[in-house]
């Protein structure tokens, strides 16, 4: 640790237990492990270079941003180095003629929008933790939110990247230009990864011009089969929310309940809506949405228009994780994807799971792409084997119904064991392959996404 000390700089190292603690977890329910030494890098090259080290000794190394991460991709399962890069943070430049943004992996996703806004443009990602994810977490992890099901994911905003490899080796991988095939897509290789491929030093990303207008529907439905229809409905007549997003009829119990939400006399779901655009065209696309939500028997419809007003309609959905986390003593987020049209059949899966189990499955996601949280609520801790089959239940009853296991929050340390029942142990060794390619030592990240591999065994 010496050798890095004297790379990284005085202070860049760091073993005080109550500070290793704090980095020894994220907001998973993974079980907390210490590392030995937490380093803070401030410069790309310095980042290279510690990684090149831990390399020649074979030190297990976890890249962390800012641990919002919900599987354990950030947890140091295997001890050695956290490497943050937190104090990586500089917007070194838009570029708003081109629309492209050039960032380093610490900044704070919130700056981004907010810089990238004041220059008329528009970065779409959105996870829910905007407020305090860092770009290097969602270029991980491929972060998506509500905004996906009109303008995709991160991947879909990155041109290129500058990026270390397990022998420390720096790569510039992507292209330039919006445009370009020039061999293989490493960038959309490595975005995704989950620091188990490259660590990111530095991030092309590829901005759009931001919508003139927003608007927001809240609107209440009579039951969770009614969700699927309003979705279609709105879906036919050619418009494109930008967030499309669901509330099932548990979760809208318990908001009532115990939130102080104000919801309507008989109603048993919600979707929160969204679109955006030009002024003129949107107030005929509103018409359209509502009469599509009347159609299949929408309650009660609240519309917004000011950021004020808008906040306030979102502000239920955004706490809505926390509101459960104080209901049980225990709670588990889990996050699938199933085909639009198989949506209400998930979501019966659910009730059935439930009820087999005893375990409470409130449910909220992004309706507009079928990416949902399903959510496991408990207080007895002898109930934990009873969850862990009601969650491999649900991982298969996914992946029957077409869908896959995780739709932005990765595999990392929780969802690892499940990974066979989706990919089939040939395309298994063949990701293992490349990771031994990009990672000879196995020192990235070791302990996530698949249950085996190999991995340092060096100590600082």
């Amino acid at each position: 640790m010496l050798e890095i000390e004297r790379i990284a700089g005085s202070g860049s190292v760091i073993r005080d237990p109550d500070i290793r603690a704090a980095y020894s977890h994220d907001e998973s329910e993974v079980e907390p492990h210490l590392a030995d030494a937490i380093v803070r890098v401030e410069r790309g090259d310095v980042l290279a270079l510690v990684v090149e080290i831990a390399a020649k000794y074979e030190i297990p190394l976890t890249a962390r941003g800012a641990g919002t991460g919900r599987v354990g991709g950030a947890v140091p399962v295997h001890g050695g180095i956290v490497l943050s890069t937190e104090k990586l943070n500089s917007i070194v430049e838009i570029d708003a003629q081109e629309g492209i943004a050039i960032v380093d992996p610490g900044v704070v996703l919130a700056d981004l929008h907010a810089a990238v806004e004041a220059e008329g443009l528009f970065y779409p990602p959105d996870p829910n933790s905007l407020a305090t994810c860092t770009i290097g977490g969602n270029l991980a992890c491929n972060a998506g939110g509500p905004r996906a099901f009109k303008y995709g994911v991160t991947r879909n905003y990155v041109l290129s990247l500058q990026a270390v490899t397990g022998s420390g080796a720096r790569l510039n991988v992507g292209r330039p230009t919006v445009k370009g095939v020039t061999g293989y897509d490493l960038a959309g290789l490595i975005v995704g990864s989950e620091g188990t491929l490259a660590l990111i030093e530095r991030a092309r990303l590829r901005l759009i011009p931001r919508p003139e207008s927003i608007h927001t529907l809240l609107v209440f439905l009579p039951s969770d089969e009614s969700i699927g229809e309003a979705i279609q409905a709105t879906l036919r007549r050619g418009i494109t929310p930008r967030c499309l997003e669901l509330i099932d009829s548990i979760a809208l119990g318990l908001m009532r309940r115990d939130a102080g939400v104000a919801i309507p006399e008989g109603a048993e779901a919600m979707l929160l809506v969204e679109l955006d655009g030009d002024e003129a065209l949107l107030e005929r696309e509103l018409e359209r949405v509502a009469d599509a939500f009347n159609a299949a028997g929408a309650l009660e419809i609240l519309s917004a228009q000011s950021s004020t007003e808008r906040e306030r309609l979102w502000a239920a959905r955004r706490e809505l994780s926390r509101t459960l986390r104080g209901i049980a003593r225990f709670k588990l987020s889990e996050d699938i994807v199933v085909p639009r049209r198989r949506i209400f059949d998930l979501l019966r899966r659910c009730r059935e799971i439930s009820e087999e189990s005893g375990i409470l499955m409130p449910t909220y996601g992004h309706a507009g792409d079928g990416n949902l949280h399903v959510n496991f609520l408990w207080d007895d801790p002898e109930k934990r084997p009873e969850v862990d089959r009601a969650i491999e239940a649900l991982f298969r009853a996914t992946v029957e119904m077409g869908g896959t296991l995780s739709g932005e929050h990765g595999i990392g340390v929780l969802k690892a064991p499940y990974l066979p029942l989706e990919q089939s142990s040939e395309l298994i060794t063949l990701q293992r392959g490349i990771k031994a390619l990009f990672d000879p030592s196995g020192i990235l990240n070791p302990g996530k996404i698949f249950l085996t591999e190999r991995k340092g065994h060096g100590t600082c």
